[in-house]
């Protein structure tokens, strides 16, 4: 397998280099070579689409000194809660735990610096094409429905929305560069049977404790359960720790199988989120990580925080 091969798609941008889902991190994973462009979507309170990890706002934004006063009971600022032009207030950091001060990731983009925003789903979009058009290449974009039953109780069809969103944008079928992602199995099959979508779709893989949605990922994870998603979906996006186990013997890491069988039912592998400052067990680089999950597993495509050292990975 070559570096032609697996895709490197760009978990929430470069935001190992910028605050994640900022139009800035967008266009530097794009220079850095990306072939797919990640972008989570969620619903603001007047039905706008944009680019946002979580359904809430103040790990990654200054929502609670900008509007102290609009959180809910649970003490979190819901993105639902606010208009798009409320959205556009915000200033965008790198993440922060939930102390709101100390940054998940201590030695990437300092945590309160400069002045991001958030984007909402039709600028990113017109963000890569532009790029596409201007560099003569084709990247693409893998965009995730978040939480599509909590929107739902919110009064709002995030699905519906999105693909009105990408159909506009032009992307309506198998062909065209884009995967489209969801953790909720249930929606994925509305999605593809009710709403109709031609697209390339990507079943996300959690573990049940996660609490992502009401879906039993270890029943998916069988293989009955791979071979009735490859009637729905093309692919598969499991977290690395699915893949993976470590040997009783030596402590080196060895193969669950998950990516055979997931190939044995005609399934692609596209596993997340491969960070230089986050190594799975095992490994002493992102390189040597990397490298073995391709030439070990033969993974077809992954999702990381560094698109240049992927990059750098897949060529050496």
């Amino acid at each position: 397998m070559t570096e032609k091969d697996v895709l490197i798609i760009a978990h929430r941008g470069a935001c190992g280099y910028l605050p994640e889902h900022t139009l800035e991190a967008k266009a530097f994973a794009y220079a850095l070579g990306a072939d797919y462009i990640e972008q989570d979507v969620v619903a603001t309170r007047d039905d706008a689409l944009i680019v946002l990890h979580d359904i809430h706002l103040e790990q990654v934004t200054n929502v609670a000194e900008r509007f102290p006063e609009r959180q809910r009971q649970d003490g979190r600022f819901y993105a639902r809660d606010f208009d798009l032009a409320e959205i556009r207030l915000l200033n965008v950091w790198e993440r922060r735990q939930e102390d709101g001060k100390t940054a998940v990731f201590p030695k990437r983009f300092p945590t309160g610096l400069g002045k991001f925003r958030v984007p909402t789903l039709a600028e990113e979009i017109a963000l890569v094409q532009g790029l596409n058009q201007s560099t003569g290449r084709n990247t693409g974009i893998y965009p995730e429905i978040k939480s599509p039953a909590w929107h739902r109780q919110e009064g709002v069809d995030l699905s519906a929305l999105v693909l009105r969103e990408l159909s506009e944008s032009g992307y309506t079928n198998r062909d065209d560069k884009v995967f489209l992602q969801c953790f909720d199995a249930a929606e994925v099959r509305r999605i593809r049977e009710e709403l109709g979508c031609e697209l390339k779709m990507v079943q996300l893989l959690g573990e049940n404790a996660w609490g992502e949605s009401d879906t039993d990922y270890e029943t998916l994870k069988t293989a009955d359960g791979l071979a009735r998603l490859a009637e729905t979906v093309e692919g598969v996006g499991p977290w690395i720790g699915q893949l993976i186990r470590m040997a009783d013997i030596d402590g080196h890491p060895v193969s669950t199988g998950f990516v055979s069988a997931a190939h044995a039912a005609g399934l692609q592998v596209h596993p997340f989120t491969f960070r230089a400052d986050e190594l799975a067990p095992g490994f002493e680089t992102l390189e040597e990580m990397i490298r073995w999950f391709v030439d070990e597993l033969k993974i077809d495509g992954l999702f990381t925080d560094f698109t240049d050292i992927a990059a750098n990975a897949l060529r050496s």
